[in-house]
């Protein structure tokens, strides 16, 4: 054999090598996209069919009741000498349940009587603002005080009016 005969002999394995590792690869790729669409595709189509979790309906939500406390005018505290202001105030109380509601009204007598004393302390000044309205509302633990045992929720103002 002679030296181009080596020569064309080598060039032929080395053309032939590329080939096939451009086979091999493009094999290798196709393999691994078959695989990764059958993998999609049970996800997609088998996966948990029989385990669905449906979520639980939540249970209703009960309204509050409100019950409305008789109207009230009452005058302010002032230093001597100033002009008597007023106070008139709206007020509704928040229970959970009705059976809550029916044993607070025989003692909305006592509720009046809390809210007048405790707003014929307030002075005009004692009101300005939320900072001030928001004092009012907290005033539900004087009220649970004289319901007690029933729970009132909160204390909600209808109508505020200061003159």
């Amino acid at each position: 054999m002679s030296d181009t005969d080596q020569a064309e002999g080598g060039a032929a394995e080395g053309g032939a090598a590329p080939k096939g590792k451009l086979k091999l690869i493009i094999a290798a790729v196709a393999v691994v996209g078959i695989l990764g669409l059958g993998t999609a595709t049970w996800y997609m189509f088998f996966r948990g069919h029989g385990e669905e979790v449906h979520a639980e309906a939540a249970p209703p939500v009960k309204p509050s009741i409100f019950i409305e406390v008789p109207e009230m005018l009452v005058n302010l505290v002032g230093a001597p000498g100033e002009r008597v202001q007023y106070l008139k105030a709206k007020i509704v109380i928040e229970v959970k349940e009705e059976k809550q509601a029916e044993a607070i009204k025989p003692t909305m007598p006592r509720i009046t009587d809390v809210f007048q004393t405790y707003l014929r302390e307030l002075r005009a000044a004692d009101l300005n603002g939320s900072a001030g309205l928001f004092r009012l509302k907290e005033e539900t633990r004087r009220v649970n005080t004289a319901v007690s045992p029933s729970q009132v929720n909160a204390v909600l103002f209808k109508e505020i009016v200061v003159q």
